[in-house]
């Protein structure tokens, strides 16, 4: 038997769409924005860093990164975010939402500049400054996961709830766009100002001296947006339900919202008391309780992520990679330093494009219409065909007639990532748990997630070399090469696939509906098969 609802908690529910919801869109979205800028723009320089800080005289190639150099680069950031969402997601529960999300910004900020200042007398030291640097980056980006989705969730009305919580992740769409713009930019502005010849006619001459000054300035960039945030996050009031359900200060919570949706709120302080007081309601993480009533949603919402993020972050990481095995980037001999950095950025700018920014639109115009769970079970089972559309016939695909129709499947896997769980594994575990306990659940499914980018970002560099040993980049050992990679890829899309039924649905519900807050002791545990929508 349903509990009577706080007025503070149903005027939001009810709320029309608003100014204020769109200026918490933002907010949150440019953090989004400044995580995936981030976190991307790493891949569109690992190869000027191998070229500036690795070559040696003599070689056929081009330097690159030696494997356990290029794998700490490219996923140390992965491993501070993965501590990051679990302690901010905590930390979120316990201290509030809005006085942490100052301090996950503010550690982006710094971190974003002393990435760009990495130092040292050798190479091996300036990339373990460059990854100590990147660690705390993370760690920053995320606490941004768990606090955006539970302060826009918790700001929502029921309605446009997922919409709403979309769009801030949306933002990461812009985020990766901006990444490849930005070092377009910069790549063209310094290859015009220094000119040089390709590898193969002049090996040092092809990188300028003032190639070590693009990869800084493309990794600093990442501090400009997340300090033009700052001052708005802090002028965000504390969220209604944290306000009202967890620090227990009804009063508080009426006075917030009565400001933001400009009505008069009661503040109901005996009706929060009656709450507190009830023992069905204040189970633990670790408790009986939790894992009768939410343990299979958070196997669910923990599986579907980690799963997800092994094949998109193989994927985008990794796309230069791609690229060159099908012919879209030169050889990198007949390119100087600057050149590939631009030809790199572009080729990772178009799949954004056309792929990648549209998909996240797609799942916020649609999500609130056909309801979560329809467009991951869509979005993963689309994601398994292109992986195996593109890797059964890998030798069709690479022949070069034949490249221009490899992008475009390769681009429908984006999509459909996008317009799919990318977006739905970020928004559900938002909208399914307690409020004392939303935070740290969250944490927990995108700190497993971010275990799944992990293994595609250090097992992905191995599993796509080449078989050939003489065709595999310089210090790597044989892999199983691209299209075995991607059949693996394909069997992970279709095991999310699977894991998508233990996800309930919640379009339409409001938040205390889906996490039973205001059940009565005993109540019943919302059924994992009902897909439908309420009217």
């Amino acid at each position: 038997m349903a509990k009577e609802q706080l007025e503070v908690l149903n005027a939001l529910d009810v709320a029309k769409t608003q100014w204020y919801h769109f200026t918490a869109i933002v907010i949150a979205g440019m953090g989004f924005f400044t995580d995936a800028y981030d976190l991307f723009c790493i891949s569109l320089v690992t190869k000027l860093l191998g070229r500036i800080y690795y070559h040696h005289d003599g070689d056929a190639k081009p330097g690159t990164l030696p494997p356990n150099i290029s794998a700490a680069v490219n996923g140390v950031a992965f491993c501070g975010t993965l501590a990051g969402q679990l302690f901010f997601g905590w930390l979120g529960d316990k201290m509030g939402r809005k006085r942490v999300y100052g301090m996950t910004l503010m550690l982006m900020v710094l971190a974003s500049v002393a990435s760009g200042l990495s130092f040292g007398k050798s190479p091996e030291s300036v990339m373990a400054t460059l990854c100590f640097f990147r660690f705390w980056l993370g760690f920053g980006i995320g606490g941004d996961y768990p606090l955006s989705a539970t302060i826009m969730s918790e700001y929502a009305n029921k309605k446009t709830r997922g919409a709403f919580i979309a769009a801030v992740f949306a933002m990461q769409g812009f985020g990766i766009l901006t990444g490849g713009v930005v070092a377009i930019i910069v790549s063209l502005a310094f290859k015009s100002r220094f000119p040089a010849p390709a590898f193969e006619v002049s090996p040092l001459g092809s990188t300028v001296p003032a190639a070590d000054y693009v990869w800084r300035i493309i990794l600093m960039f990442g501090a400009v947006p997340a300090a033009m945030t700052y001052y708005w996050r802090m002028k965000m009031p504390e969220t209604a339900r944290y306000t009202a359900l967890v620090a227990k200060n009804a009063k508080q919570a009426a006075a917030d919202m009565s400001k933001v949706l400009e009505v008069e709120i009661q503040a109901e302080q005996e009706k929060v008391e009656n709450i507190s007081q009830d023992q069905s309601n204040s189970f633990g993480l670790f408790s009986k309780e939790f894992l009768r009533r939410h343990g299979l949603h958070l196997l669910g919402t923990t599986s579907t992520w980690f799963l997800l993020d092994i094949a998109f972050y193989s994927q985008n990481l990794f796309q230069k990679d791609i690229f060159s095995a099908i012919g879209w980037i030169p050889n990198a001999k007949t390119m100087n330093a600057l050149e590939e950095v631009f030809r790199i950025a572009r080729a990772q700018t178009l799949i954004a494009l056309c792929s990648t920014v549209p998909g996240y639109w797609f799942t916020v115009a649609l999500i609130d219409k056909i309801g979560r769970f329809a467009i991951q079970l869509m979005g993963f089972f689309f994601m398994t065909v292109f992986m195996f559309a593109l890797a059964i016939p890998y030798k069709h695909w690479t022949h070069p007639d034949n490249r221009i129709g490899f992008v475009i499947m390769y681009s429908l896997t984006f999509f459909f990532a996008n317009f799919g769980p990318n977006a739905t594994t970020f928004v559900v575990p938002a909208e399914i748990f307690p409020a004392r306990l939303r935070s740290t659940c969250h944490g927990i499914s995108a700190a497993s997630g971010k275990a799944g980018a992990i293994i595609g970002a250090f097992g992905f560099l191995y599993l796509s070399q080449s078989r050939d040993p003489t065709k595999t980049d310089k210090g790597y050992p044989p892999g199983i090469g691209v299209r075995n990679a991607l059949i693996i890829l394909g069997g992970i899309c279709f095991l999310g696939m699977l894991c998508t039924f233990l996800v309930p649905e919640s379009n339409g519900k409001s938040l205390e509906e889906m996490s039973q807050e205001n059940e009565e002791e005993g109540g019943a545990v919302p059924s994992y098969d009902s897909r439908t929508v309420p009217v």
